[in-house]
């Protein structure tokens, strides 16, 4: 017998327990727990550290295979306000579903646009490009701070033959030491961590989320959050299906996340748009925030302190 996928288990879990409503994770959980031979090979996934990570995943992919589950039958039925999500199966009547479905997941495409910075030719005297290097690395070095370098194409191997090396090399390379004026606690997290044993994330919450504060909001959490290795916007509601949909376009070209919280019951609370994961922290970022603001350095002050130690203290967290 073939495996059913992921909308069918869906499907079959809600048909057994007809009217009975269901959050994303209960039916994350459900299918996870009536189909265990399904997620055999999932759970074997190196990413998955704990079951918990497992139903997370799942619970994830929920949201992006509604459309899938809904077509299997016009008996599911999906609310969507208020926040969160619930589906249910109900034999005596047929779901009325709004063409906008066929719509709501929606592909980003981000658009790269490199700007030229052009530079007038200089016009007195007979510079040739050379001439400009010592230029260039004078002022750079006075008034950037850097620590400049000239790469000379000839010293290069030639093994690929003739243009091998085509656009290869830069003319100049430089070092910004941006360590240089930092405090000793974020140096400590860079030299004894380099910021990949942990992962820092920040958070912007706001009660509602709706049409006239959507966008101050979002960009406030892509200001606040920009240090972090994820980022979130935190709302106990969104008010309408386009505030969501926006929510949707921004998450996708700013990689800012977005968690529907459910203050009476938090384990019911929902990662609606996971965070785009960044590989570093912004420690220039984090450095400057630090000098700011107390608690933050007390943040750090503890991150410093696991880095050193590999420990953590109970009393420290969580409050």
């Amino acid at each position: 017998m073939s495996k059913l996928s992921q909308p069918q288990r869906v499907f079959e879990l809600l048909k057994q327990s007809p009217l009975k409503k269901f959050k994303a994770r209960e039916i994350a959980e459900g299918i996870v727990t009536l189909f265990p031979e399904d997620y055999v090979e999932k759970r074997q996934n190196p990413r998955f550290n704990t079951d918990e990570d497992l139903i997370r995943q799942v619970f994830t992919e929920i949201g992006a295979i509604k459309n899938s589950i809904i077509k299997l039958s016009p008996f599911i039925h999906v609310q969507d306000k208020p926040r969160p999500r619930v589906y249910w199966y109900d034999p005596n009547h047929q779901a009325e579903h709004s063409e906008s479905f066929a719509n709501e997941e929606l592909t980003s495409t981000e658009n790269i646009e490199d700007a030229e910075i052009t530079t007038p030719l200089i016009k007195s005297g007979n510079l040739s490009e050379h001439d400009l290097y010592p230029i260039l690395i004078e002022f750079l070095k006075l008034e950037l701070g850097l620590y400049c370098l000239r790469i000379d194409e000839k010293r290069s191997k030639n093994s690929r033959g003739q243009n091998g090396n085509q656009w290869l090399h830069p003319d100049i390379v430089a070092m910004q030491p941006l360590d240089k004026h930092w405090h000793e606690l974020v140096k400590s997290c860079v030299k004894h961590g380099s910021g990949q044993n942990v992962r820092l994330w920040s958070f912007e919450v706001k009660k509602e989320l709706n049409s006239s504060n959507i966008r101050s909001s979002f960009f406030q959490a892509v200001s606040n959050s920009s240090w972090a290795n994820e980022g979130y916007l935190v709302a106990t509601s969104i008010s309408t299906n386009e505030v969501e949909e926006e929510l949707r376009m921004l998450s996708a070209l700013h990689g800012i996340g977005v968690i529907l919280l459910t203050p009476e019951n938090p384990t019911e609370s929902e990662i609606l748009l996971p965070a785009k994961r960044k590989q570093e922290p912004d420690w220039q970022t984090i450095n400057r925030i630090l000098k700011e603001n107390s608690d933050f350095e007390h943040f750090i002050d503890l991150v410093a302190n696991y880095f050193q130690t590999g420990r953590t203290y109970q009393e420290n967290w969580n409050k």
